[in-house]
């Protein structure tokens, strides 16, 4: 399957994937600690930490740490939740805590053979801090995290 990443408006990126397995299936996969810690970042590195508490208002913190130590962790707030079908939260690079918040909508919709669309429209503070989160390898590493979803997806 293609991961796709786009720029259709200012400070918006858009990143589109299909599953094959059931908005439910990939809705656990995204919310449970247990199954997040499968798949989530880039293999080259250790997840760390992976706290969710799912509500609205709720905050989640997930990160992974590098060979020398370096710790790369993203944290923020759900600020609407909707079970298999939206998550809308906040993102913050902790390592940038003065940079405003990424606003995100994650959903989760059912295709005509049982998969799951699933598409993360995320609302950037501006074009500049987008291009450059793009340009430090934020595609790639997309790209090899959403494989890791899909095989894990295959073990759950």
């Amino acid at each position: 399957m293609v991961t796709l990443l786009t720029t259709p408006a200012d400070r918006e990126l858009v990143i589109t994937r299909t599953f094959d397995a059931p908005p439910g299936r990939v809705w656990e996969a995204w919310t449970h600690p247990e199954h997040v810690r499968e798949w989530y970042g880039v293999s080259a590195l250790t997840t760390s930490v992976v706290d969710i508490d799912l509500r609205v208002g709720g905050g989640w913190r997930w990160g992974q740490t590098a060979p020398d130590g370096q710790e790369i962790v993203f944290s923020g707030t759900y600020e609407d939740v909707v079970p298999v079908e939206r998550l809308d939260y906040t993102e913050v690079f902790e390592q940038m805590p003065d940079t405003a918040p990424v606003h995100v909508t994650l959903t989760f919709d059912a295709t005509p053979d049982g998969g799951t669309a699933l598409t993360s429209t995320s609302f950037w503070p501006s074009n500049d801090i987008r291009d450059q989160a793009l340009a430090a390898g934020m595609e790639a590493g997309v790209r090899e995290q959403y494989d890791r979803l899909a095989e894990h997806l295959k073990s759950m």
